[in-house]
């Protein structure tokens, strides 16, 4: 299945045998998927078609046009960009069938246990403890900054199995069901007044090794396969001309000349080329994609992304004058996803602040950046060939 115009045809076969109207939204997402037409360059039996990455928008906008439910993408990111092919890539055959339909169809919330309080940028660092049982593993440990762990029924867990190697070789990687005992979601409440965020305590939570996603010690293997698509995820994404913030900050310039200085003219216009110049960039990106898994060039979109985000909420703030400084509610509440474009202009800047440490920060992204993309010396390590057990804390 390699043709747009085969792939529109099998669209307008199924939605005539499924009639977005009268069929049940989950009863429609599940069929779709059985139909591949979830993310078609999946393999056949496990949402796709083996059809070139680049044709889903066209299966994409078939649907829209034909008013079909979607699987409320924005909710399930996590699970969708960083879960889903990771699964794909080094999960047994048994995993794929068990996870990837109710990850797609948004019946089961997936987030992501990697950052700790000791290990967030140094991400290899982290010290939940797996200990072998049997066919099972023991787990202890404290995760941090985990979106939407409140509402998540799995988790992508990296846990460390071996103290005695150097950091990157003692760690593995693993499914872990959030509601097994044990597993204390908390909240974290952010600037914005949210808790987003939560912190994850873990405690004798038994995970069976059927589980495990890779070997045992390649953690860091398989989790460098989520942090780049994740990077891809937050960075990389579709967007139109004048899409997002960029749009909405250009629609108040044009709609209120009032508000208009020549320096904020000036900067939304070096604003407005930077977003251009990001979503083409972001194009070519999922392009190369179509050849094969994301790469460290993703780092560079994310580091992009972060920094726009940020100088345009800023903006928008400006511009709004005193409007820009209202918040309308401070009220403590655990979202299911994060409102960027529903929300006020405060909102938008606080929370974008947070862009640039999620998805690895812009400190770590510029190091990957000039070592794996522009072939840098990397920084001096001390830590390379020592034991985690023996590294000062």
């Amino acid at each position: 299945m390699t043709s747009a115009e085969e792939l529109r045809g099998k669209v307008r076969e199924f939605l005539a045998a499924h009639d977005p109207k009268t069929t049940d939204r989950l009863e429609f997402l599940r069929a779709r998927f059985d139909a591949g037409l979830a993310w078609v360059h999946y393999p056949a039996g496990l949402g796709g078609l083996d059809a070139p990455r680049e044709l889903q928008p066209v299966v994409d906008a078939e649907f829209e046009k034909a008013g079909a439910p979607d699987n409320n993408p924005r909710r399930i990111g996590i699970g969708l960009g960083m879960a889903a092919p990771t699964i794909l890539r080094f999960g047994t055959e048994e995993q794929k069938k068990r996870y990837l339909r109710p990850l797609w169809t948004g019946e089961e919330v997936w987030c992501q246990l990697f950052s700790e309080p000791g290990a967030g940028s140094d991400l290899a660092a982290l010290g939940t403890r797996a200990v072998r049982d049997g066919d099972d593993w023991i787990v202890n440990g404290q995760k941090v900054w985990t979106s939407v762990a409140h509402i998540a029924r799995f988790a992508i867990l990296v846990t460390r199995t071996d103290p005695d190697v150097p950091k990157h070789q003692g760690m593995t990687y693993f499914v872990c069901d959030m509601t097994d005992p044990g597993v204390d979601v908390r909240p974290l409440r952010q600037l914005t007044g949210e808790a987003e965020f939560n912190e994850v305590f873990l405690s004798g939570v038994r995970i069976p090794d059927a589980n495990r996603l890779g070997a045992v010690g390649e953690g860091w293997k398989v989790a460098q396969t989520t942090l780049m698509n994740e990077r891809v995820a937050i960075g990389g994404h579709a967007m139109p001309r004048e899409g997002g913030l960029i749009g909405m900050v250009a629609k108040t310039w044009r709609e209120r000349p009032e508000l208009r200085t020549p320096d904020l003219h000036d900067r939304l216009v070096r604003h407005w080329a930077e977003a251009e110049a990001m979503r083409l960039a972001a194009t070519r990106l999922r392009q190369q994609m179509a050849a094969g898994q994301p790469g460290p060039e993703g780092s560079a979109m994310k580091l992009a992304f972060a920094r726009l985000q940020q100088a345009l909420t800023g903006l928008e703030v400006e511009l709004g004058g005193e409007d820009g400084l209202r918040y309308d509610d401070w009220t403590m509440r655990r979202p299911e996803k994060v409102d960027m474009i529903g929300r006020e202009a405060g909102y938008r800047y606080l929370r974008a602040k947070g862009n640039s440490i999620e998805g690895g920060t812009s400190e770590v992204l510029r190091n990957i950046i000039s070592e794996r993309v522009l072939g840098l010396p990397s920084e001096p390590r001390v830590d390379k060939d020592v034991a985690w057990k023996d590294l000062p804390r």
